[in-house]
């Protein structure tokens, strides 16, 4: 009887759930450009939090300025693949950069560094974060 109870609580928040919290995570799909575009600026922070880190940029365009965020992976992926930890990103804060990866379909300063993407010091070209796929085309589905 408890079992059964439980099951039935469960069940029932379960299907007043929005979708959205059900794939909140990896909910992307249809969200960003299918197309990769570079954008240049100076870095303001990188923000080393789960499920994903952020670098922030100012971009200049226009005569104005626009605060950018890009979206990359998680900080222990950081970490494992090109030894970022809090502190190793701080030498770039002030540093300009381009960054190339997926634009939100909406417009918005808002770019997806965790797929086809990467990050390039503006002075000098080194390269500083790259995607295993970067350079490849969009998958099908998504053109």
């Amino acid at each position: 009887m408890r079992k059964t109870c439980l099951c039935a609580v469960v069940l029932g928040v379960w299907s007043v759930v929005p979708p959205g919290f059900v794939r909140a995570h990896h909910g992307d799909a249809g969200r960003y450009i299918a197309d990769v575009t570079s954008v240049t600026g100076t870095v303001v922070q990188f923000v080393m939090v789960n499920p994903h880190a952020f670098v922030v940029l100012d971009v200049a365009e226009d005569g104005k300025t626009t605060r950018w965020t890009g979206e990359m992976n998680a900080p222990e992926n950081l970490a494992k693949n090109f030894g970022w930890t809090p502190e190793t990103t701080k030498k770039w804060v002030g540093s300009r950069v381009t960054v190339t990866g997926r634009r939100l379909k909406s417009g918005a300063p808002y770019i997806n560094l965790t797929d086809r993407a990467r990050i390039v010091l503006a002075d000098g070209g080194q390269e500083i974060y790259r995607t295993a796929n970067f350079g490849a085309p969009p998958p099908a589905e998504e053109k």
